[in-house]
This record gives C-alpha cells, structure tokens and sequence, in this order.
C-alpha cells in the first residue's frame, strides 16, 4: 500500500474524530472534561463491540491518537488481561496496556512544568 494513502486515511479519520469532538462542544451544553471523558468511554464500548478495531486497523494513528484510542487501548488490555489472567486480568489488563502512555504523559508534563513557570488559570 502506497504510504501516502497511509497517512490521508489516518488524517481522515483522525479529522473525522476531531470534527465530532467540535460539534459536540458547538452544539450541547457538554463541558469538554465530559466531551473527553464520552470519547474514551465511547471507544472502551466500540471496543467492547468489535467495531473500533477494524477502524484502527483500516486508520492506524488516526485511530489510536485520539481519545477514543486510548479507550481503545483500555479495553483491549483488559480483553487480553482476562484472556490471560481470568476475571482479576479485567482490572489490571487496561492499565497495563496503557503504561507506556501513561508514563510518557506524566514525564513530559513533569519536563514541561520544569521548563516553563506553571500558573494557574484566570
């Protein structure tokens, strides 16, 4: 597969996603702490249901960038953690799964609130 078609599918799901997330927060009253929170619970349940995983599989980054990626992540932790270590896998299997990100996100927000003076919002 030609790697520019690659890239303009992820870009086009991951634009998708994105104009989702706009109209949601143009249209309803919803905060976008609830809009972030929908987004990975929607892709724990698209998960759940077997239909994020041909998107990510058709999209790749514009998939599992988003939000609805790290939902994605999540569930397929814990399916692989209950595949592997029974019912107790179901609550440590998505979090496993999802260290490496989760421990990028607190080094580079550690990195940048050494580098920059952090303030609180007016």
């Amino acid at each position: 597969m030609s790697e520019l078609l690659i890239y303009v599918k992820a870009f086009v799901v991951g634009g998708l996603i994105c104009v989702v997330g706009q109209i949601l927060m143009q249209t309803t009253k919803l905060t976008s702490a609830r809009i972030l929170v929908l987004f990975v619970v929607a892709g724990v349940i698209l998960t759940g249901i077997g239909v994020y995983k041909p998107l990510v599989d058709f999209a790749g980054a514009g998939a599992t960038v988003p939000l609805t990626g790290f939902g994605y992540t999540l569930a397929m932790g814990a399916i692989n953690g209950v595949n592997q270590y029974g019912l107790l896998g179901a609550l440590s299997g998505g979090v496993t799964n999802a260290a490496g990100g989760i421990a990028a996100a607190i080094l580079f927000g550690l990195l940048n609130a050494l580098i920059f003076k952090p303030h609180a919002k007016p």
